[in-house]
């Protein structure tokens, strides 16, 4: 076999530019290029070939509008392959400053590949590509907040704060949407409250408004007393804090000097991007070109076994049950593929999944759903009706569920409101129980790999029903466990999968402890990994849990302190916390399996043991633990990290 040859460039490429970028910054200072938070699309690239192209060609566009102005927008490619692209530094920043900033956040974006965009907020700027025209958005359900812990103050900082909040927010809704402001604590310079405000230059004076009204909202009510704030809006930015973190010179021109930073800084993050992309595609496509040429074969093998099955039905008949694929008739969007309600001749509700498949992989996954789910039948298991493989593309057929996935009840104010205690309680149970079947009662174990809210769905009862077995695998009793390529949704995914691709049913376990904690709390499990400000909500039920306040972080939906026997609720949701945090330990043998699980939820006077600390304490920690053996970990950051959901959002 001929040896290919090594090459050396792109393995120190990354290291020079690096120390390139770091000592830029010394020469121009501080461009405030921490990171907030970064937050990805959850949706999939629709074509990895147009990506990436489509994605270069926007960031270099609005890199030059950035190199005179700080700020730009751009677009690239057309339909689902289109790139749409704005970044911008807030007001205060010096030009100079400003390039470097949006150059740290341009390596940092991709990041999000393969899904299919993403939003990052640093101290300084703030980038955002999609695959549609979001440019006139100033809210939406991804707008957050997050609080520097550092420092309780007194009332008087406080009003302080809301004094300059009000004022920034004045000024800014009428002079092109920037302002900074200040307000003294009481008679204490050393105690003064320092505010930035700064929306989008593409919102009209109305939606910036709007946009930095409901920012300055949420970072009283989120954050006051703390120290410092910021608003995360999707229009908008805004920070107070007792420090002055202000830029003291206004932008301005370019000298000779700060053109060769810009020059170097741009080329660097170029640079940077294209390597990581083309390095970590060629490394994941050496190490899964082997597996595909095995899998070839079982795919075209499965395809002509379900054709002549019971189970295929004809494309046709599911284009006409669908209306056409109408948009009306749609429930949701994955990552995989789009849901539609559909009615077949016989008046049977559906709900037709259909993928789009450019490869193989993905093809993979489709005959891996049908096979697996074929073979399971549990009142907790959405059912499969059958599926078809001889059209344009490929479809599943499900039940029709009308009540769709549990996060559009969970994680909704007003919809939270029909899911009481007892019937999250019932939905916990049912869902575990789906669990125990799959890892223990049927005739071969198997490992779901993407529990999450939206992969519960709920019948007309709300009772619980596990779907989406696209990333599922049957796994052998002789084997401790499975070598994989890591696969999954972030927040969910066991430290021990994510770091080295061993893959148990403790990965199961894992998800259906931060599953539960959401489904107590009504908060999603942080998914961004970039963050330095917020915790985990496994890291915030663990410390409220060690300080005896659990009551804090309930569901206000949940209403229980108006229930007859509310100090009975109150011990069966502390009880579930704690059963929630036993799922989540660090270690993975110290996790309950499935069936001592549900025995533990339906006896509620067992006493239970303590649970240890939950990984990812510190989330910095988190980066380092990424594995590299054999097949497991190498791809996951670039390619193999799912955001998707049977019904959607």
């Amino acid at each position: 076999m001929k040896k290919e040859p090594v090459h050396i460039l792109p393995l120190y490429l990354p290291c020079l530019l690096m120390f390139l970028l770091s000592s830029l910054r010394q020469i121009t200072g501080d461009a405030r290029a921490r990171a907030v938070k970064v937050t990805c699309s959850p949706l999939l690239e629709h074509n990895e070939t147009a990506y990436v192209p489509n994605f270069v060609a926007t960031m270099e566009k609005i890199s030059t509008q950035v190199q005179t102005s700080g700020f730009g927008v751009a677009l690239t490619g057309t339909g689902p392959d289109a790139n749409y692209g704005l970044a911008q530094c807030y007001g205060d920043l010096p030009l100079n400053d400003c390039v470097l900033c949006y150059a740290e956040a341009r390596t940092m974006l991709p990041q999000c590949y393969p899904q299919n965009g993403g939003r990052i907020f640093l101290d300084g700027c703030f980038m955002r590509a999609e695959n549609y025209s979001f440019y006139n958005e100033y809210k939406g359900p991804e707008d957050s907040i997050v609080c520097g812990n550092t420092t309780r103050k007194n009332k008087t900082f406080g009003d302080a704060v809301r004094q300059g909040l009000r004022n920034a927010v004045t000024e800014a809704s009428g002079t092109g949407g920037y302002a900074r402001a200040s307000a003294k604590a009481g008679e204490s310079e050393s105690e003064s409250a320092f505010v930035l405000a700064n929306c989008w230059r593409t919102l009209s004076p109305d939606s910036c408004k709007q946009c930095l009204e409901n920012a300055s909202a949420s970072v009283v009510k989120g954050c006051l007393p703390w120290s410092e704030g910021r608003a995360l809006h999707t229009g908008c930015f805004l920070r107070y804090s007792d420090q002055d973190f202000l830029n003291k010179i206004p932008r301005n021109g370019r000298s000779r000097g700060s053109v060769v930073v810009i020059v170097v800084s741009v080329l660097s993050s170029v640079v940077v991007f294209m390597i990581g992309v083309a390095v970590s595609v060629y490394i994941c496509k050496r190490r899964t070109i082997k597996r595909k040429r095995r899998g070839s074969k079982d795919v075209e093998k499965m395809a002509k076994t379900l054709k002549d099955s019971s189970l295929n039905f004809k494309y046709s008949t599911l284009e006409k049950a669908t209306g056409s694929f109408d948009n009306a008739n749609k429930l949701g969007q994955g990552g995989f593929g789009t849901v539609y309600k559909g009615v077949l001749p016989d008046g049977r509700d559906i709900a037709v999944k259909r993928l789009f498949f450019n490869n193989r992989h993905r093809a993979t996954d489709f005959y891996n759903e049908v096979n697996m789910i074929s073979t399971v039948e549990h009142k907790n298991l959405v059912r499969l009706l059958g599926c078809s493989c001889s059209g344009p593309e490929s479809l599943l057929v499900y039940e029709y569920l009308q009540n769709k996935s549990l996060d559009r009840f969970i994680f909704d104010v007003n919809r939270g409101k029909t899911l009481d205690w007892q019937r999250r309680y019932t939905i916990i149970v049912g869902t575990a129980e789906g669990l125990v079947y799959l890892h223990e009662q049927s005739s071969v174990k198997i490992i779901h790999r993407d529990i999450k809210a939206s992969n519960i769905l709920l019948d007309s009862k709300l009772q619980a029903k596990i779907a989406d077995f696209g990333l599922a695998r049957s796994f052998q009793d002789d084997k401790s466990h499975i070598s994989t390529a890591i696969a999954g949704t972030l927040g969910y995914m066991a430290p021990e999968y994510l770091a080295h691709g061993q893959l148990t049913e403790m990965v199961d376990v894992y998800s259906f402890g931060v599953l539960v904690l959401e489904i107590v709390t009504g908060k999603q499990n942080t998914k961004s990994k970039m963050s330095d400000y917020s915790d985990s909500l496994i890291t915030e039920a663990w410390k409220h849990f060690q300080s005896g306040e659990l009551e804090k972080i309930y569901d206000p939906n949940l209403d229980w302190k108006s229930q007859y026997d509310s100090h009975i609720i109150k011990k069966e949701i502390a009880r579930v916390v704690q059963i929630g945090l036993l799922c989540t330990q660090e270690i993975p043998s110290l996790r309950p399996p499935m069936s001592k699980l549900l025995h533990m939820l339906k006896n509620k006077e067992e006493v239970l043991p303590l649970p240890s600390n939950p990984p990812f304490m510190d989330e910095r920690v988190m980066e380092l633990r990424d594995g590299s053996d054999g097949d497991s970990a190498g791809c996951a950051s670039l390619a193999t990290v799912s955001q998707s959901s049977f019904y959607g959002r």
